[in-house]
């Protein structure tokens, strides 16, 4: 019996030191090294400040920008409350949430059908893209708001769509804060 104990106790001090130690730091290390960048959340800086992540959503309320779609987690796009709302199609909290979004959309770009990313949260809450549809529909908007033609978004968000992994996998797709910050370097905002 004291054979077994002892064997037993071994065996979960060493497992203990090579899963819970060892092998962390080991594919913290080869990370850092091989996807310096992923490892570290893709933060996108600007001016030495960050402004962002790749990865993660982040509300646009201004008219003059792109906006994300909606965010179930927390209070918008909080990674720490990430997950999606969970309500059935027939959910009247959801319901009422989408009627009142796509009302708002509707009186952006009238008699144009409302791309479904733009009035439904992704299942993490965090996601940060919108498909082209979704940008193309704001282009109206936002060319209105920063008072350029709408070939030049147009032209922009082509830049930003990126196409599918490894050419079959997902969907095609536009990163908002990507997109947005290109237009700010493009066709900066009149301080009004």
């Amino acid at each position: 019996m004291r054979r077994h104990l002892t064997t037993a106790v071994l065996y979960t001090i060493v497992t203990t030191v090579i899963f819970g130690v060892i092998y962390p730091y080991a594919v913290t290390a080869v990370a850092q090294l091989l996807f310096h960048d992923k490892a570290n959340g893709q933060l996108i800086q600007q001016n030495g400040q960050v402004v962002g992540s790749r990865i993660i959503g982040q509300p646009f309320t201004a008219p003059g920008y792109f906006h994300s779609r909606p965010s179930a987690a927390g209070n918008g796009y909080d990674a720490a409350n990430s997950s999606g709302s969970n309500y059935a199609p027939t959910n009247k909290k959801l319901i009422d949430r989408v009627a009142g979004d796509a009302s708002a959309l509707q009186s952006d770009n009238p008699n144009a059908d409302i791309p479904v990313d733009l009035v439904t949260a992704s299942a993490s809450g965090l996601d940060p893209h919108i498909t082209p549809a979704a940008a193309d529909f704001q282009i109206p908007r936002v060319a209105r708001e920063r008072n350029l033609p709408p070939s030049t978004l147009i032209e922009l968000v082509a830049r930003h769509t990126e196409g599918r992994q490894l050419g079959f996998l997902g969907e095609p797709r536009v990163n908002v804060l990507e997109l947005n910050l290109d237009l700010d370097r493009t066709a900066p905002l009149a301080a009004k």
